[in-house]
């Protein structure tokens, strides 16, 4: 596991850039200014009881301070604004993506709910005032594990059936081992964790009621540093998977929704691997059940693949037109690499 803990942290390093740095930093941004309220006092002052609600003219949300309106907004645009910005960036883990901030926004409701109940929740709470709570987090189980966890270790197993495939044993062993998925599981269920102390802490420091015993500072803090740990980790759940299939060509779904969406999987003798012209030896070149080549990116350390002449699509290298056989040391095109056998 640590291993694997260093091996994610290594490549994060390397791969990621300023790209990643914007994400995590309007996400962060819109944390803090959704908890700020350092001369404004909208939040520790309990704010206009007399109002609710977000829609129509009577709304509370219109007549919010000035200051505390204008930070929500740029609250709601920071946070859309990172989430489309991964959107973006991770294409083959966009229906995941949505899942996972479906089962934030129900935990966050859950606590939300708890706490209107009883706002030193959970302390001096009755059993029904863990319905929110136990709700909100029951669905994000069902998101987070039985929906995307089951669909990226599907997919994985898709992949390495693919993409691995080889008469050595010892290389396919090898394959499954370099494509483990228990650090990043882990991570999962950290940021589930992380999730629930953000959930609690945000609606804990606007739940209490005049008159205030104490401030909202501290549990302000806690709120906005679970909150970036927590988007941190769902970087991190969404870059991992992609990066590891290599940006290639599979949606990360579950073998049964493939199957509701007419999506058939391809079988390892379908896809032929690439052989030297001079000598015969295995070449980092396949060649797609539809006639597509792809090749390996040239640099050693990253696992995409891609059409030769093309950026790569992990880490945007463009690859190669010609491969290079590491045993007889020749250079061919590529598309010499597959022997037209009906020719004889």
């Amino acid at each position: 596991m640590l291993l694997q803990f260093s091996f994610h942290a290594y490549t994060s390093k390397k791969f990621w850039g300023t790209y990643e740095a914007l994400v995590l930093a309007l996400a962060s941004a819109s944390l803090v200014m959704g908890a700020w309220d350092y001369g404004i006092n909208e939040l520790s002052s309990g704010g206009d009881w007399s109002r609710g609600g977000i829609l129509g003219e009577e709304s509370g949300f219109l007549y919010l301070k000035e200051w505390s309106l204008m930070l929500s907004l740029l609250t709601i645009m920071a946070w859309i604004s990172a989430m489309v910005l991964m959107w973006i960036r991770y294409p083959i883990m966009r229906e995941n993506l949505v899942f996972l901030a479906v089962a934030s926004f129900s935990v966050q409701l859950g606590h939300i709910y708890s706490h209107s109940g009883s706002p030193d929740f959970p302390f001096g709470s009755g059993i029904s005032d863990f319905g929110g709570v136990a709700m909100g987090n029951l669905i994000m189980i069902f998101l987070a594990v039985f929906v995307v966890h089951r669909a990226v270790i599907e997919t994985r197993d898709i992949h390495v059936e693919e993409k691995h495939a080889h008469p050595d044993p010892r290389l396919v062993e090898k394959a499954w081992k370099d494509h483990r998925l228990e650090a990043w599981s882990a991570s999962l269920a950290i940021w589930a964790l992380m999730v629930n102390v953000m959930s609690w802490s945000g609606a804990h420091a606007i739940s209490q009621r005049p008159p205030f015993e104490g401030g909202i500072f501290g549990i302000s803090v806690i709120y906005v540093a679970s909150g970036i740990v927590s988007f941190f980790l769902l970087m991190h759940i969404v870059w991992y998977p992609h990066f590891m299939l290599g940006g290639g060509d599979h949606t990360i779904q579950s073998s049964r929704a493939r199957e509701v969406a007419g999506v058939s999987t391809v079988s390892r003798e379908e896809t032929l691997q690439g052989l030297c012209p001079v000598c015969g030896a295995e070449t980092p070149v396949i060649k797609r059940p539809g006639g597509r080549i792809e090749v390996h990116c040239s640099d050693s350390e990253c696992s995409g693949w891609g059409i030769p002449g093309e950026p790569c699509s992990s880490c945007t290298r463009i690859l190669p037109l010609r491969i290079n056989c590491e045993k007889c040391g020749s250079s061919s095109s590529a598309t010499s690499h597959f022997v037209k056998t009906d020719a004889w």
